[in-house]
């Protein structure tokens, strides 16, 4: 019988944002090499923060990412404000994981019935899979647009917010808008629920893996802030990320790697479930015995099922604080600047986001660095297919073999632009 001996380069990801592509090098029926490229160029966002004024840097991050700019404003604002030691208001806090609440329900949303099922039902895209699950489909663009309308009721619009501020809200919402908005997220949580049954039901690969989980944990399921954990034992604050974890540059991609302590690590709703699961309210506890609760969980496969899990997170603890909602006196806090560096994390959809900034005496930012979710995620999504594809079987077709990859890769939500960054130059000259 003859060798198979095959090169099989996917020139792009299908409904995965950012241009990425996938090296896979067969031989003997054996994996011989495999590289997942992001060959986007460098955004340079780093870069234009230096020079700037710290007010500014809200309003700049949330350009990095159409689709989870909340996430870099409230990893930013964590940055600066910790240097500056504001006294953030209860109100404040509130208001800003409502904010989160709204992007984690319209990017979740989006990635599960946009990017991630047509892979399950055999379609091409969400119109395709629309076809046969209308109702299905409708109700997961009900959630999306729910968390848009949070977006624009605290940020002023759903893309690239803007009611955020270092210090608090440029805006308090009026008390009649916020009552209309709690009457739509009272109705959307069961038709949640009933989403997360649907999700359990659908037939997934069977495939554990070992991986070291990393996500935020704080009182109530972290999002906006929080002590980093790990499912080796790490207790870290911001300012002792860049202890234990390194980026590093490949020669295939223009994204920089993230290693823990030089092994990769996972990132995301899979990580959060496996860490924070026993911090989520009462009701979804409730839900995740119903539905067999498989987490902590070593399969990634159940990436789709923690998404819609932590939708209605989402969607209950915005209901929780507008529930309670009064309008402030004050709805940001005067702002005193220390010079020094300021370290601030979140939990993105996609996973921990972590920024750094240098800032002067006279509040102008010296040196930026971000560190998105899908840099973090990138040594594990390699592994990853590895491990997948040679278990899923190397002498598949073409098409099986890509289709399969492509939905590995689905399972991180990899937001490729986000992970490009302006890569220092070092030369040697004789």
């Amino acid at each position: 019988m003859t060798e198979r001996k095959i090169q099989i380069d996917v020139p792009a990801l299908a409904r995965v944002e950012g241009e990425g592509a996938l090296h896979l090098k067969i031989d003997g029926g054996k994996l011989a090499g495999l590289h997942f490229k992001i060959y986007e160029p460098p955004r340079f966002f780093e870069k234009f923060l230096e020079g700037r004024h710290f007010s500014e840097v809200p309003d700049i991050v949330a350009r990095i990412c159409g689709i989870c700019p909340v996430a870099y404003q409230v990893s930013a604002a964590n940055a600066i404000e910790g240097l500056f030691q504001l006294p953030l208001t209860p109100w404040i806090r509130q208001m800003r994981r409502l904010l989160y609440c709204g992007e984690w329900l319209q990017s979740h949303s989006l990635h599960i019935h946009l990017l991630a099922l047509p892979d399950y039902f055999g379609h091409d895209s969400a119109i395709g899979l629309a076809s046969d699950y209308p109702d299905e489909v409708r109700r997961g663009f009900a959630i999306q647009d729910a968390g848009n309308q949070i977006m624009r009721l605290m940020g002023g619009r759903s893309v690239h917010p803007v009611g955020l501020k270092i210090g608090g809200f440029h805006h308090a919402p009026a008390p009649a808008d916020v009552d209309v908005l709690l009457a739509t997220l009272e109705t959307m949580l069961p038709q949640a629920e009933q989403m997360c049954h649907w999700l359990a039901t659908i037939v997934t690969p069977d495939e554990s893996q070992i991986f070291t989980s990393v996500a935020l944990r704080a009182k109530g399921y972290a999002i906006d802030s929080g002590v980093l954990v790990s499912s080796t034992g790490l207790q870290l604050h911001p300012e002792q990320y860049d202890q234990y974890f390194t980026e590093s540059q490949v020669p295939y991609s223009t994204a920089l790697w993230s290693h823990l302590q030089g092994r990769d690590y996972l990132v995301g709703p899979l990580a959060r479930m496996n860490l924070g699961s026993a911090e989520l309210p009462q009701r979804l506890q409730q839900l995740l015995q119903a539905l067999g609760n498989p987490f902590p969980s070593q399969n990634m496969f159940h990436s789709m099922l923690a998404r819609g899990v932590e939708i209605c997170l989402a969607l209950h603890d915005a209901i929780d604080i507008l529930q309670q909602y009064q309008r402030p006196e004050i709805t940001a806090v005067d702002v005193d600047v220390k010079a020094g560096v300021g370290c601030g994390w979140s939990e993105a959809p996609r996973g921990l986001l972590w920024q750094r900034y240098e800032i002067d005496q006279a509040g102008i930012i010296r040196v930026a660095r971000i560190v998105p979710p899908t840099s973090q995620n990138q040594a594990r999504i390699e592994q990853d297919l590895r491990h997948s594809l040679s278990r899923f079987g190397l002498h598949q077709s073409d098409d099986a073999l890509r289709l399969h990859s492509e939905k590995v890769i689905r399972n991180y939500d990899p937001c490729i632009s986000c992970a490009t960054h302006f890569l220092r130059l070092t030369t040697a000259r004789q």
